[in-house]
């Protein structure tokens, strides 16, 4: 039970492999229809970066829930949307979230925001035999990078691919109408308000065309969920500064079905 390496995953897949996602392949010619979650936006600000998802998940046809969390705060300074089968990836971001907070223990100091990145990149790679069979997991990931005094964005793929992106990045089944709103809204520098709006109005353009993307939900009070990132570490917008921003768009929209600005 000696630490050995700061990684916590490589800790576990040497004394209990099956314990991880990766651990516990399906049957050859086994399929699992299982909940999937979308879709994750994410912009830069003038001082950090906005992250934000939509709460619906689906399985099929069918919307399996409604109120899904998909943005989770990494650690101080990061934060990671999930795209995907919902199941698995939380099982990945919660086993992410220890391997950031073992590092950190056994070295005494906060990994680089690079370093964080592709940590979750080898973990993607780990899930690649799952992934071959429909179980994918697409996380975006974003955080402050201290040593840069900005933030980051960073896309993956099935193979674990790692990707630093621009200004904005959107993911997951309604990634492409969340894209073209995020092409005309964002503006560099512009302010945490204004991007926590764009991020909310992409998700709306995305929910408006995609039927896996749920919308903000008035009647039942269910908005996205929004995390920042900057200097001052990570945090989550609150729900009455989300639905001002919801009132806002619904109102600007309002008797103009083709949804045109």
């Amino acid at each position: 039970m000696m630490s050995g390496s700061s990684s916590f995953t490589e800790f576990v897949s040497g004394y209990r492999p099956e314990l991880l996602p990766s651990g516990r392949p399906l049957p050859l010619g086994a399929s699992i229809e299982a909940p999937h979650g979308t879709t994750i936006v994410s912009l830069l600000h003038d001082g950090g970066v906005v992250m934000a998802g939509d709460r619906r998940a689906t399985m099929g046809n069918i919307i399996a829930n409604r109120d899904m969390e998909k943005v989770f705060i990494a650690d101080e300074y990061s934060v990671v949307g999930i795209a995907g089968t919902a199941g698995i990836a939380v099982e990945l971001i919660r086993l992410y979230q220890v391997e950031l907070e073992h590092y950190e223990k056994i070295e005494g100091a906060i990994m680089s925001l690079e370093g964080k990145a592709n940590r979750l990149a080898s973990m993607i790679r780990g899930n690649l035999a799952l992934a071959m069979q429909g179980l994918t997991v697409v996380p975006t990931y974003a955080g402050y990078d201290l040593d840069e005094g900005q933030g980051r964005i960073y896309s993956y793929d099935v193979t674990g691919g790692c990707y630093l992106e621009g200004g904005h990045h959107s993911s997951g089944s309604g990634s492409v109408f969340a894209r073209g709103a995020l092409k005309k809204l964002w503006r560099p520098g512009m302010s945490e308000e204004t991007a926590v709006r764009v991020a909310v109005e992409a998700l709306y353009d995305a929910a408006d065309d995609d039927s896996a993307t749920g919308g903000p939900d008035v009647g039942r009070q269910i908005w996205p969920t929004v995390a920042v990132v900057d200097h001052a570490g990570s945090r989550f917008i609150e729900a009455d500064v989300l639905e001002r921003h919801v009132s806002a768009i619904v109102e600007s929209r309002r008797g103009n079905p083709g949804g045109a600005r």
